[in-house]
């Protein structure tokens, strides 16, 4: 049984170098759809051709290509790390909340690749 429960949703997170035309980009070249721009955030998100599965934009100024960090979708962010980190998987710093948006939260497998939580606080 798992330690934590995921809803059916996953976010591909990318960075990019600006959000916009890279939206852009993806819209034009593969026919996703723009969900948001978050420009305090740095953040865009796109609906993939996947149910379920977006593409999030994630701005930096030195991109890191090949550094995709897929992004799981659950309930009760809070619950969902306390469990993790009971049975001593790490997370990287505090839950960040963008409030009436989302809240996530980074963490790693024993590889070391980044993975993260993220609740819809828009629902």
């Amino acid at each position: 049984m798992p330690v934590i429960s995921l809803d059916n949703t996953i976010t591909l997170a990318l960075s990019v170098r600006d959000r916009h035309a890279s939206a852009e980009w993806y819209e034009k070249h593969l026919g996703f759809k723009l969900l948001v721009h978050i420009d305090e955030a740095g953040w865009s998100e796109m609906q993939t051709n996947t149910e379920g599965v977006t593409l999030g934009l994630g701005e930096q100024s030195e991109p890191a290509p090949g550094n995709t960090v897929p992004v799981f979708g659950v309930a009760d962010i809070a619950a969902a790390r306390a469990a993790l980190e009971n049975v001593d998987v790490k997370f990287d710093g505090a839950t960040e909340t963008v409030e009436g948006m989302v809240s996530i939260a980074t963490f790693y497998d024993p590889d070391g690749n980044a993975l993260m939580l993220a609740q819809d606080l828009t629902k």
